[in-house]
């Protein structure tokens, strides 16, 4: 089943809770039809609330310290709580269950076009306030469905080749942008350990847990159990008595066919105040270039100004990166 069916499904048993919540007040307690309706979405979206707080509460037990200057006063607290909440309910219950991948060509754009890879249990749909920045930058881009949603992290990679080879093909490039938020960016590493790196401008991560994230432990699926991250006592409990890296033998395996080089070519943007990823530091990548946030949850920066505003400058920084290489190339010759 895809993102997009399961999304749906979900929302179609969020309506009939509610539904049911509200007849059950109109019939029990003797509340009018509007006061019914009110009670029962209210039921849905208190539900949904207790989720989302419940997440930072999590994240919280396994949170890295986080530096003075990144530290939020109550009220950023409850901002950044409020934006978190709202993103995942529009993402989630509006963007989600009614996106397809897609493909937008601008012809005669000089920037190397951008591939899109959602996070887990997402599909294209994540993109909806980058995809206008992109068009008014007027730079080609195009999105990857990742299916089946619970696979196996090696097994997309394929799926980016080919995306890759066709938007390289459209654009007449030779090599290409990738934005990846959360598990898109394992998936990125992954294809380009299979692949290769000769059509890769730039690897831009955004909330990607490079070494994990305990929450994982969580999820449903293969690639959930390949982004799982112990404590750091459990993780202490090696066999033979040895301590053992956190971070599940997968990551490891991926981390340790990466060289340098293939390292200088990822940016990764993160939130100190990840509320999916932690500890939050797993998301700085040794040898790539680390941008941290604060104040900003997970779901959220995909759609949060001024990281939308951050990723826009690193896409533009690698277009200038991508031209120079190319003027040397041309002198060259």
């Amino acid at each position: 089943m895809s993102a997009r069916r399961l999304l749906q499904l979900l929302l179609l048993v969020q309506a009939l809770a509610a539904l049911g919540i509200g007849l059950a007040a109109v019939q029990i307690l003797g509340a009018s039809r509007w006061q019914g309706l009110a009670l029962g979405l209210g039921s849905v979206v208190l539900v949904r609330l207790v989720i989302n707080l419940n997440n930072f509460f999590m994240s919280a037990r396994f949170a890295s310290p986080t530096p003075g200057e990144y530290r939020l006063g109550f009220t950023a607290r409850v901002r950044m709580f409020l934006e978190e909440f709202s993103a995942s309910m529009l993402q989630s219950s509006w963007t989600m269950p009614r996106a397809s991948a897609c493909t937008r060509i601008h012809p005669g754009s000089r920037m190397p076009p951008v591939l899109l890879l959602h996070g887990y249990g997402c599909n294209s749909g994540y993109w909806s306030h980058l995809l206008p920045r992109l068009d008014t930058a007027g730079i080609s881009h195009a999105s990857v469905d990742l299916e089946p949603i619970t696979g196996d992290i090696d097994g997309y990679a394929p799926l980016v080749e080919r995306a890759v080879e066709a938007l390289c093909a459209a654009t007449g490039a030779g090599k290409v942008i990738v934005v990846a938020h959360s598990m898109g960016g394992l998936v990125a590493r992954a294809w380009m350990r299979a692949c290769g790196t000769d059509r890769v401008a730039r690897v831009i991560t955004l909330g990607t847990p490079h070494y994990g994230t305990c929450l994982a432990a969580f999820g449903l699926g293969l690639n959930a159990a390949q982004m799982r991250r112990a404590t750091q006592g459990r993780a202490a409990q090696g066999r033979a008595g040895r301590a053992e890296p956190p971070e599940c033998a997968w990551l490891r395996a991926l981390a340790a066919n990466e060289d340098a080089a293939a390292r200088a070519l990822v940016t990764s943007i993160f939130s100190h105040h990840d509320n999916i990823i932690a500890p939050q530091t797993s998301s700085e990548l040794p040898g790539a270039r680390n941008l941290a946030v604060g104040g900003v949850g997970h779901v959220a920066l995909g759609r949060n100004p001024r990281v939308l505003d951050m990723l826009m400058e690193e896409i533009a920084r690698a277009g200038r990166a991508a031209a120079g290489q190319e003027q040397v190339k041309r002198t060259r010759g």
